[in-house]
């Protein structure tokens, strides 16, 4: 069973796991569009949230938005929502993201509260399952994603994981990928079409005006810093004390972060086997260079020769690559790590690494396939009706939203050769894997070039930008990049520690985020928080 905090691991990691539709190409301001009042006007009923086992005090709400910002009187969408009142005395609501994208808040918050209650010496902490994404109009790509795939590998005609010859046409995986990206919008209804982040923003907006906050206060964890740099852009007079922890590239094109995805990765595997074999019951032995080699052998075998698995399907090298990759997102979960592993090496058990796949259910059990239709009139699902493949699927139409690069047939078979070799080169045991998931845009509509055209010198009040030196996931360069982007309202804080985002894993991350959102004491820019802090 994984702690909260290894649940939260894995949710921010997808931030950067997997690389949709259409978006306005600039986000049309509140002043010059159609008129929104009706949405910023109404007021959220709460009530105990429906449910066993749930923590007390946990009360659930929505919110209604148009489904399209430019035409609010085409359809509206339910938005689920959550919230711990404050203890005394609220000064307003302290919006939570958990990043993703495709991450809903709601489960979030009610496994793991206990990490925000110092904010509710002052707030209301609230969240939310953003659209397309939990119970709020879930996305999702029907059967063809049911088995947990990620996508077709380009070096084989199928995206078996089988050798091919180099010289091979991808041009049939692309193919595949241009068919999944229409069971997706079969299955999904018209949110697909206004999923990105430029439309989630206004989403905020909305909520907070419905919260009855003059500004948003937000905090922000991996994806869920890019949707709060994004507000500041579009908001800059409505945003208040705002923080980003693991801060997300607003420029970079999705090939290339993946590469950056697959450095990480490559060098927490490595420090993960430099821990694990101090340890005489790690599966790859006691040697640091050996058992780099061994892990390498063993997803070759299991490419070559899946073996069976509980979900009644096979578990391939690249399975194992993708599991691993998770994993690695979080020191806590190494030790869980290297039993799964101990396990599957010995006994070929694969139950354990199985449930390093995000959230356990990416993959779901033989002969129960969750089939659901979206609801017509936009209204909350049940939790038994969220489909399977909704995170996957939310956080590629996320992805693929917000990014403008749509490279045609050609151009994708001229320059994989050269994406190939990066990959590789950054890393032997993820590049291939991260390089197959790069492609995943192919087949949908272009995205909006707003986020890396308009986003920067935000006129806001200061903001707390968080990085962490040993993220796997989101490289410390990136949050210096957008504080660079952002402009001085942007504060850095380094912290020198490991694992993806640090408001759950370092004490001295956790307090300085909590003084500045309670208080408004803002660390000096460039500061730090000690590795074992």
């Amino acid at each position: 069973m994984l702690s909260t905090r290894q649940r939260r691991a894995f949710t921010c990691a997808m931030t950067l796991a997997l690389l949709g539709a259409g978006l306005p190409s600039v986000a049309a301001a509140a002043a010059d569009g159609p008129d929104l009042s009706r949405f910023h006007d109404q007021t959220i009923k709460w009530s105990a949230c429906p449910g066993d086992g749930l923590p007390d005090g946990l009360q659930c709400g929505k919110v209604t938005v148009p489904v399209d910002y430019a035409h609010p009187a085409d359809g509206t969408l339910d938005l689920a929502m959550a919230r711990f009142r404050a203890t005394g005395k609220s000064r307003g609501s302290v919006l939570l993201n958990f990043g993703g994208p495709g991450g809903p808040g709601v489960g979030e918050l009610a496994d793991g509260g206990e990490d925000f209650m110092g904010l509710t010496n002052g707030y209301d902490v609230v969240t939310f399952d953003p659209r397309g994404v939990g119970r709020s109009s879930p996305v999702s790509c029907g059967e063809g994603m049911d088995d947990g795939t990620t996508a077709p590998d380009p070096d084989t005609e199928t995206g078996a994981e089988t050798e091919a010859d180099e010289s091979e046409d991808p041009r049939a995986a692309l193919e595949v990928l241009r068919e999944l990206a229409a069971d997706c919008a079969e299955h999904s209804g018209p949110v697909l079409g206004h999923i990105g982040t430029v439309d989630a923003s206004r989403d905020l907006d909305v909520m907070r005006a419905a919260l009855g906050d003059e500004k948003l206060n937000y905090l922000g964890f991996s994806y869920g810093t890019r949707l709060g740099a994004v507000y500041a852009a579009q908001f800059p007079d409505r945003t208040g004390r705002m923080v980003l922890d693991g801060v997300d590239t607003l420029t970079e094109p999705l090939s290339e972060q993946g590469v950056t995805g697959a450095q990480g990765q490559q060098t927490a595997l490595e420090d993960f086997i430099d821990w694990c074999t101090e340890d005489v019951n790690c599966a790859f032995g006691q040697d640091s260079r050996s058992a780099r080699e061994e892990v390498l052998r063993l997803i070759g075998s299991l490419d070559a020769d899946p073996v069976p698995s509980d979900f009644g399907i096979p578990f391939s090298g690249q399975d194992l690559v993708g599991a691993i990759g998770q994993a690695l997102y979080s020191k806590e979960l190494w030790p869980a790590l290297s039993h799964a592993l101990t396990s599957l090496v010995q006994d070929g058990d694969t139950r354990g690494i199985m449930g390093f796949f995000v959230g356990g259910s990416s993959r779901p059990r033989a002969g129960h396939p969750r089939q659901v239709s979206p609801r017509a009139d936009g209204g909350l699902v049940d939790e038994g009706e969220i489909p399977l493949d909704n995170l996957p699927a939310a956080l590629m139409a996320v992805n693929c939203a917000d990014d403008p690069d749509r490279p045609t047939a050609d151009q994708v078979v001229g320059n994989l050769g050269r994406l190939r070799a990066a990959y590789e080169q950054a890393s032997p045991v993820f590049g291939r894997y991260r390089l197959a998931q790069a492609l995943m845009c192919y087949g949908r509509p272009k995205g909006t070039s707003y986020i890396r055209d308009e986003v920067r010198d935000v006129d806001t009040p200061k903001m707390l930008l968080v990085g962490t030196r040993g993220d796997p996931a989101t490289p410390y360069r990136w949050t210096t990049e957008t504080a660079d982007r952002l402009g001085p309202s942007a504060v850095v804080l380094d912290n020198k520690g490991e694992g993806h985002t640090g408001y759950s894993s370092s004490k001295c991350v956790h307090r300085k985020i909590d003084d500045f959102l309670l208080y408004g004491r803002l660390p000096a820019d460039g500061s730090s928080c000690g590795s074992e802090e």
